[in-house]
């Protein structure tokens, strides 16, 4: 074979093999900063890429993706002179490959102690009891300043958390004592509030009882009243009645009189039996007509006339 078919032969091969070799695909969520002959060159976007053999070379491949760093717990001191560990969680996301590459050197290094430095002089401002308690307030406040600083860098951080705060094993010991005695607290006063309720419904019951029976006593009362009431109305009909057949009867009397066209005598004898009715009562005065007191003597003459 000849020489010249298969040096070309190579070279074709070699070449084939740097073109391939230096195709490049950058997948989702990726940027590649690349370098040409030692300095900063363009910074490769998804997609496919070709590499210039021996003079572009990939200085680093970034990741797009928000990401999350757990520091370890750093010693802080709070405003009344307790020291107590504290660790973070940054989600951080980058947003500038070049600046990332070139900006600071070891940049998750460079944000924890940046977190580290900006925890302290926040947590130094505060007491225990509001570190314990103000959490997203200070969250916030870490936030703003490292997303601030980390700028230059070419890093956005989105949040920061506290993930744990731990103080002193004697303030844990008083914290716990005073967390029992708040539930003890709690306790007695759920059931005070208990009792209460329950005294409040037993009063209740006592309460209705008694209108009941105070209800029960006035209809009562009321039905007793009510059969006085209709006994005096049935009584005074009863009376009624009976005076108003004494007034018929001396009327059909009087009538019978008239109809019998009675005389003086007979008249004043009726009036003699009437006044000895009316003698017969408990008054101690009677008045006596002057008619019937005329019949009266003539009466007593005729009775000595008979006694003689």
């Amino acid at each position: 074979m000849d020489p010249i078919i298969i040096i070309v032969g190579l070279v074709f091969i070699v070449l084939a093999l740097l073109i391939f070799t230096n195709i490049k695909i950058v997948p989702q969520s990726k940027a590649y900063v690349i370098e040409r002959l030692g300095t900063y060159h363009t910074t490769w976007q998804t997609g496919l890429h070709l590499k210039v053999p021996f003079i572009d070379r990939i200085a680093k491949k970034v990741s797009l993706k928000e990401q999350v760093v757990d520091f370890k717990p750093q010693p802080v001191i709070t405003k009344d002179n307790v020291t107590m560990q504290i660790d973070t969680v940054v989600f951080f996301q980058i947003t500038d490959p070049k600046l990332y590459c070139y900006g600071v050197e070891s940049p998750l290094s460079a944000i924890e102690n940046l977190s580290a430095t900006t925890l302290r002089n926040i947590i130094g401002e505060l007491e225990l009891d509001s570190t314990l308690t103000s959490r997203d307030t200070i969250n916030a406040k870490i936030r703003v300043i490292l997303d601030e600083a980390t700028d230059p860098w070419g890093i956005k951080v989105n949040r920061v958390e506290l993930k744990n705060i731990i103080p002193p094993r004697e303030i844990q010991d008083a914290m716990e004592k005073q967390m029992k005695a708040e539930r003890e607290r709690r306790e007695a006063i759920l059931r005070a509030e208990g009792e209460k309720q329950s005294r409040i419904l037993v009063a209740e019951g006592h309460k209705e009882s008694k209108i009941l029976e105070a209800e029960a006593e006035k209809q009562s009362a009321i039905l007793k009243a009510e059969a006085v009431k209709e006994a005096k109305i049935r009584e005074a009909e009863g009376e009624a009645e009976a005076i108003a057949k004494v007034q018929s009867a001396q009327a059909d009397a009087i009538k019978r009189l008239n109809e019998a066209n009675a005389n003086d005598a007979v008249i004043r004898i009726k009036a003699l039996e009437a006044f000895a009715k009316a003698a017969e009562g408990q008054a101690t005065k009677i008045i006596i007509p002057s008619e019937i007191q005329g019949m009266a003597g003539l009466a007593a003459g005729i009775m000595e006339s008979v006694n003689k």
